[in-house]
């Protein structure tokens, strides 16, 4: 009896473990303090009102919430998701989608061919480069400081390329968020080289002091496409997101979706529509970002007090869940890692944000569900990691 020959389509050699979830398979050992996952506080999930909103919709919806679904979404949460928006939406623009990660998946697949050229934030958001790779592009890393994307780099690369994605809002993996003059000069580079923006945004209600700028997308709606999602502000097990598409290309995205998983789940779908009724979100963000901006500043406050001493750098987030930190010269945050474990402590080595050239003395840091506590511990620890294997100096 022959054994079955299994071969492997070329997509699926591209495909690669998330390093991410290798590292969070670490991070479970007990005992680890870990900055490295990048998951929403259990104590911003609205757990009551969850309940009674359960309650409510198999009360009154039980049948239509546990049956099969339309592909673009349950109504009158798509129209709730074009009111929110700072731009004019048609509800029949959105598309809600199973997290905002299938998004990804549904834009690669309809924009991407063998060989297209993908332009992307240098460093970016691990997630997309996985969900744009099985479809072969070729990325291009645009260069970047502190405000987001060079436009003058964006225009010398913009020919030919399908499209650019960015995370403007406090980004994965930076913590950085793009000018007001700056997405100024990156929308009308897009607009002058006639080059689509895939904009990401799940990041941008969770702002500390002020919010962020208005979107990309508002100032070039049918040059673009709007990714969002409800697992920061609600809850990440509901798997609920959403995306807004010029009409041009909104059909292929909903056949890309039919083809995936019919539709989002309805239920998850109603449950999160009834939770935001009357305001909900008003009143709720609220607590989110004070409690991410007081978990900021103490992680900041430990940083200026361990790291006193070395050539360590990192930058002060206005809002999200991340902040950057830049090691030493002649130091790799990969080889770090497992030393840093061994002392109770995880981090994200930066090297896997990159396309090309990483940057290997960098290191993400989530400052969200750490207890102060834990901050102050695991930041010490890490500081003591970093003291132990500085470089020696060269001798003269």
């Amino acid at each position: 009896m022959n054994k079955p020959s299994w071969t492997l389509s070329r997509r699926a050699e591209r495909m690669n473990p998330s390093v991410l979830r290798e590292i969070l398979k670490v991070t479970e050992r007990p005992g680890i303090i870990s900055f490295a996952g990048g998951l929403p506080s259990p104590r911003t999930f609205p757990v009551s009102a969850f309940a009674e909103a359960c309650a409510d919709v198999l009360g009154r919806d039980a049948s239509a919430a546990l049956q099969y679904a339309a592909s673009e979404g349950h109504v009158p949460l798509r129209e709730w998701v074009a009111q929110q928006l700072p731009w004019n939406v048609d509800p029949s623009q959105v598309l809600i989608t199973t997290g905002s990660q299938q998004g990804l998946d549904l834009v690669a697949k309809v924009l991407i061919d063998s060989g297209s050229r993908v332009l992307v934030e240098t460093p970016t958001y691990l997630g997309a480069l996985q969900a744009f790779s099985p479809m072969e592009p070729v990325f291009n890393g645009v260069a970047g400081d502190a405000e987001g994307v060079d436009p003058d780099d964006l225009r010398r690369q913009a020919p030919g390329a399908r499209f650019v994605y960015l995370l403007p809002n406090f980004q994965n993996p930076t913590g950085r968020t793009m000018s007001e003059a700056r997405r100024a000069a990156v929308a009308q580079a897009a607009l002058d080289t006639g080059l689509p923006i895939v904009e990401d945004n799940p990041y941008g209600d969770l702002w500390f002091d002020a919010p962020p700028p208005a979107p990309l997308t508002a100032r070039n709606p049918e040059g673009s496409i709007y990714l969002g999602s409800f697992s920061k502000v609600l809850a990440p097990g509901l798997r609920l997101g959403f995306l807004v598409a010029p009409k041009a290309i909104y059909p292929k995205l909903l056949q890309a979706k039919q083809a995936a998983d019919l539709h989002t789940p309805g239920f998850n779908q109603r449950l999160v529509s009834r939770v935001l009724e009357g305001g909900f979100l008003e009143r709720h963000v609220p607590t989110i970002r004070a409690l991410y901006q007081a978990q900021c500043r103490h992680m900041l406050a430990a940083l200026e007090r361990d790291m006193a001493g070395m050539d360590v750098r990192w930058n002060a987030p206005v809002g999200g869940m991340f902040l950057w930190l830049r090691l030493p010269e002649g130091m790799d945050a990969t080889a770090l890692l497992p030393h840093a474990v061994e002392r109770g402590v995880a981090f994200v080595p930066g090297a896997p944000f990159y396309t090309d050239l990483p940057d290997a003395r960098t290191l993400r840091l989530s400052f969200v569900t750490a207890s102060t506590e834990q901050i102050d511990r695991g930041i010490a620890a890490l500081a003591q990691t970093v003291r132990e294997h500085l470089p020696s100096p060269v001798a003269a």
